[in-house]
C-alpha cells in the first residue's frame, strides 16, 4: 500500500495552510515565478522565500517550507530505471569523479534510503567490453557504477559499528577500490587492493575477507582468469566474481544461453548480498535481465548498426529512429524486480542516454507492464539537460531544428511496447532561466545545446512539466560542466511526493492511453553470446594465413596483425562470421610492389578472387584506423567472390571521336560462381550500381569522357565500410547526402537518385548484414506473449 495512505505525513492544518495561502486575493505564491503549484513548492524549498515578501505571509511561507524540509520519507519506496552516469548521479552522485568521496551521501538515498535501481545491461565499452570477450556475462559497468553510488553511511555504521567519520573514510576506500584500473595480472588479490590506493588496514576484516575471496576466485577460475590480461576496472572484476561464483555452469544452445530461473535468482541474491557488504540496502541494484544483451540502432536513413559504444561514438548525420534490444537467449526478469516495481511509492526514469539507458530497460519483457500496473505511485521522467552527441543531436521530426522534450517523449512512444502510457506523469525539466547565459554560449561554441521544453505541447499530451534549476553549480565551478545536482534532484522529488498530499492531488491519474505499436516492436533478435562470438572470430581469423613475404619490413608480426583484425571484426557486431568464408589469405604488399591503379581513389586494398586473398598495402599497418578501413573495404568486395567471368573497358566512339568508354561485365554462370549473394540479390545490386543488363550474363555501364567511375566491386567495398561506420567512406557519405535534401517534384532526377540511395541502404541492411538473423519471437512464443501483454 502507499506510504501516504497508510501514514499521513501532514496534518489537516498543514494542508489548510497551503489552501489558505493560495486563496488570498494576492497570494504569496504569485511572487514565485513558476506556473504550477508543484513548481512553486519546489522553488520554495530550493530557493526560499521570494525577495521582498515580509510580514505574516512570509512567516507562513517559511513555516510551510520548514515542514516540507523536515518531513521524513524514510519508509517511502523508490525504484529508479536507467544506466550509467545519469542513474548513479541522482541516486548518490557520480561515483567515478575523483571528488565524489568528499560528499558521497547526497542524492535520493539521503532522503529515501529504500531506493533501488533497475539497471540497463547493454553496456559494451571499456572494461565491460573486455569482459564480454571472455565470459558469458551481461554488461557489468553500470551495475558497478550504480552500486558504488548507492552506498549509505547509516548502513555502513550499522554493519561495521562505525562513527559517521569512519563511515565516510571507508566509503572513500571502497570508491578507490571500485574505480581502480589495472592492465597487468596481479600476483595476489592483496596486490590489487594495495595498488588501488585504499587504506587496507582500516577496512573491516569481514569486508577485506570478502574482497580477497572474490579476487582469489577470479584469479583461480579458468574462465575468469584469462581476462586479467586486458585492461579492467577492479569493481567490475569484483562483481564478476560475485556472479561467476554463483553461476557454476552455463547452458548454451546454438551459441545462445539458456537461463535457469533458479540460477538467475541466485545472481540477484548474490548482488544484493554483496551490496549490503559495502553499505547498500537489500536489492539496491538489480539488472534489468541476467541475459547478455546488445543494442541495435536504426537511423532515419535506414542504416541499422549494433553496439552501445559504437552509437555513442557515431557521427552520423541521420537521427536515431529506433533502438531495439537483442538478447543472447530468452530474457529473464526476476520476480523481485517486478515486486519492487509494483510496490513502489515513487517510480523514476533517470536522466542519461535516451536510447541506451531507459529504453533498453523498458524493452525487457514485464518491466514496463509492472510499471503500468502500479497506478498509485508518483511517476517521474527526469529529462536530460543537454543534447547528447550521436543520439539526441538530431530531432526525428525535423532534422534542422534542435531537440525538444516532446522529441524525447516521441522517442519513447516509438521504442517502447505500449508507448509511454502509464509509465510517467510528470516530467522534470531544466529551467533555462536558472542557467547563466554565458554558460549556454560557451556550450554552444562546443556544439552542445540544451534540450528545450515545449511546455504547451507536453501538457497537450497529458503530462505535467515541472521546471526547476536542478543543475549542479559545484560541477559547473569545478569541472565546467552542467549536470544534475543529486541533492537538488532529491529535494525536488521529495517535494513533489509531499505535494500530492498537500495539494490533494489524486494518487490515480488520467494517463495517456497505452499505444498499440506492438507491430513495430517484434523485431528483437536472438544473437550469439558475445564471448562465444569473439572466440569464433579469433578462431576463424587465426585460421586465415597472413602473408608478409611482399613486405619491406618486419614491423608487425602475423600474430599481432591477426589480433588487430580480430579486434576490428569484433568492434562491428553486425559482421556475420560467414563473411570471412570468402577469404583464404591476407597479403600485405610494400609500396614498391603495389600494382593497384590509384589514379581514381585512395583505396589501398582490394580483393583478388583468383586466390581469394585480401591484399593491403603495407603502410596501412602503422595506423589502426587506416588498417580498419582497408580491411573492411576488401572484406566487402570479397562478398562478390568470383562472380565476374570478364571485366573490360572499351572506348565509346561518336563519328570516330572518343567521347567516353563502356565498362563491360560478364557474369559467370550461377552454378560456376562462388558468391555470398544469390542470383536475384546479385542482379539487384548490379542494377543499383547502375549496370545495364544487355543479356543475362552481360552488363554494361557508359562512362562519359573524363568522368569518374566506381565499378561494382569497389562500390560494394565502400558501401560495406560506410554502412558499418560512415566515417570510413567519405565518397559514399557524399553520395548519401541527398537523403538530407528536402524532396521536391521540380527535379525528377533528384527523386530517382534518392530512391537509388535508399535502395542501396536497404540492400546493405537486408542482403549484406541482415540475411542470417533470427527473431527472438520466432523461437520463443513466451517472449511474443510478453510483448503482447506490454501493450494492454
Amino acid at each position: 500500500m502507499s506510504a501516504i495512505t497508510d501514514n499521513r505525513l501532514f496534518s489537516a492544518n498543514d494542508r489548510s495552510l497551503v489552501a489558505f495561502l493560495n486563496e488570498k486575493n494576492i497570494s504569496p505564491f504569485d511572487l514565485i515565478p513558476r506556473e504550477d503549484m508543484r513548481e512553486k513548492l519546489v522553488d520554495l524549498v530550493l530557493n526560499g522565500i521570494p525577495a521582498g515578501l515580509s510580514g505574516g505571509s512570509a512567516a507562513q511561507l517559511d513555516e510551510l517550507k520548514q515542514k516540507l524540509v523536515d518531513a521524513r520519507v524514510d519508509s517511502v519506496r523508490v525504484v529508479v530505471f536507467g544506466g550509467g552516469t545519469g542513474l548513479s548521479n541522482i541516486i548518490g552522485g557520480d561515483s567515478r569523479q575523483p571528488g565524489w568521496a568528499e560528499r558521497p551521501f547526497d542524492g535520493l538515498k539521503r532522503f529515501f534510503p529504500q531506493t533501488r535501481a533497475v539497471v540497463c545491461v547493454t553496456d559494451d565499452g571499456g572494461s565491460t567490453g573486455e569482459l564480454l570477450k571472455d565470459l558469458p556475462v551481461f554488461g557489468l559497468g553500470d551495475i558497478r557504477h550504480v552500486m558504488l553510488s548507492s552506498v549509505q553511511t547509516g548502513l555502513l555504521q550499522q554493519r561495521y559499528r562505525l562513527s559517521e567519520g569512519q563511515a565516510a573514510l571507508l566509503t572513500g576506500d571502497i570508491s578507490r577500490i571500485f574505480n581502480y584500473r589495472f592492465s597487468k595480472r596481479p600476483d595476489a588479490p592483496s596486490t590489487l587492493l594495495r595498488e588501488s590506493g585504499a587504506e587496507i588496514d582500516r577496512l573491516p576484516v569481514d569486508l577485506t575477507n570478502r574482497l580477497d575471496a572474490l579476487l582469489r576466485f577470479c584469479l583461480d577460475d579458468p574462465q575468469c582468469s584469462r581476462t586479467f590480461g586486458r585492461g579492467h576496472c577492479l569493481g567490475n572484476i569484483l562483481i564478476l566474481g560475485v556472479i561467476r561464483r554463483t553461476v557454476t555452469a552455463d547452458t548454451f544452445v546454438d551459441d545462445r544461453i539458456e537461463v535457469d530461473s533458479i540460477h538467475a535468482e541466485k545472481v540477484y541474491d548474490a548482488l544484493s548480498d554483496f551490496g549490503r557488504v559495502i553499505g547498500c540496502c537489500a536489492d539496491s541494484v538489480m539488472p534489468g535481465t541476467t541475459v547478455p544483451a546488445q543494442l541495435r540502432f536504426r537511423y532515419s536513413d535506414g542504416v541499422e548498426v549494433t553496439g552501445e559504444k559504437k552509437s555513442g561514438e557515431a557521427q552520423r548525420s541521420a537521427a536515431v529512429e529506433r533502438v531495439t534490444v537483442d538478447f543472447s537467449g530468452v530474457p529473464y526478469v526476476s520476480e523481485r524486480v517486478v515486486k519492487h516495481i509494483r510496490e513502489a511509492d515513487i517510480l523514476i526514469m533517470a536522466p542519461g542516454s535516451l536510447y541506451s539507458s531507459i529504453i533498453p530497460v523498458m524493452q525487457v519483457p514485464r518491466i514496463g507492464e509492472a510499471v503500468r500496473e502500479n497506478r498509485r505511485a508518483l511517476k517521474l521522467l527526469i529529462a536530460n539537460l543537454w543534447v547528447q552527441e550521436g543520439e539526441t543531436d538530431k530531432s526525428i521530426s525535423d532534422l534542422e531544428r534542435k531537440f525538444h522534450v516532446s522529441d524525447m517523449i516521441r522517442a519513447y512512444e516509438q521504442n517502447l511496447p505500449g508507448g509511454v502510457g502509464g509509465l510517467f506523469d510528470q516530467i522534470l525539466c531544466l529551467s533555462m532561466q536558472d542557467v547563466p547565459a554565458s554558460v549556454i554560449q560557451n556550450y554552444a561554441v562546443e556544439g552542445k545545446n540544451p534540450i528545450y521544453l515545449d511546455r504547451e505541447l507536453i501538457k497537450q499530451r497529458g503530462f505535467e512539466p515541472i521546471e526547476c534549476g536542478f543543475f549542479s553549480r559545484s560541477a559547473l565551478l569545478e569541472r565546467g560542466v552542467i549536470q544534475h545536482d543529486p541533492d537538488v534532484v532529491a529535494r525536488t522529488v521529495k517535494t513533489l511526493f509531499l505535494a500530492r498530499e498537500l495539494t490533494g492531488e489524486p494518487e490515480q491519474h488520467a494517463r495517456p492511453p497505452v499505444a498499440d505499436n506492438s507491430g513495430t516492436l517484434f523485431g528483437h533478435r536472438l544473437v550469439s553470446v558475445p564471448s562465444i562470438k569473439y572466440r569464433k572470430i579469433a578462431q576463424r581469423l587465426e585460421g586465415i594465413p597472413v602473408n608478409l613475404d611482399l613486405c619491406g619490413s618486419t614491423a608487425s608480426s602475423a600474430g599481432k596483425i591477426v589480433e588487430s583484425l580480430v579486434d576490428i571484426v569484433w568492434s562491428h557486431q553486425d559482421i556475420p562470421l560467414s563473411h570471412l568464408d570468402f577469404v583464404s589469405q591476407i597479403v600485405f604488399i610494400n609500396e614498391r610492389q603495389w600494382r593497384r591503379d590509384q589514379r581514381w581513389d585512395n583505396v589501398f586494398s582490394f580483393y583478388e578472387p583468383e586466390n581469394r586473398s585480401i591484399n593491403i598495402r603495407e603502410d596501412r599497418l602503422g595506423n589502426r584506423y587506416r588498417l580498419e578501413v582497408s580491411f573492411l573495404i576488401a572484406l566487402g568486395q570479397a562478398l562478390l567472390g568470383d562472380y565476374a567471368a570478364r571485366k573490360i573497358m572499351t572506348p565509346l566512339l561518336y563519328e570516330e571521336k572518343e567521347i567516353g568508354s563502356v565498362y563491360h561485365l560478364s557474369l559467370k554462370q550461377q552454378d560456376a560462381r562462388t558468391c555470398y549473394f544469390g542470383d536475384a540479390e546479385l542482379r539487384r545490386f548490379l542494377s543499383l550500381a547502375r549496370m545495364v543488363e544487355q543479356t543475362p550474363t552481360h552488363f554494361t555501364r557508359v562512362v562519359n569522357g573524363g568522368e569518374g567511375f566506381t565499378p561494382p566491386g569497389l562500390l560494394m567495398g565502400l558501401l560495406y565500410a560506410w554502412y558499418l561506420d560512415n566515417r570510413f567512406a567519405s565518397h559514399i557519405e557524399y553520395k548519401m547526402s541527398i537523403l538530407k535534401v528536402r524532396h521536391t517534384e521540380l527535379i525528377p532526377e533528384q527523386k530517382r537518385m534518392r530512391n537509388r540511395r535508399e535502395e542501396l541502404i536497404e540492400f546493405c541492411r537486408e542482403s549484406v548484414f541482415g540475411k542470417e538473423v533470427t527473431l527472438l519471437a520466432a523461437v520463443s512464443p513466451t517472449f511474443m506473449e510478453n510483448e503482447r501483454i506490454g501493450k494492454k
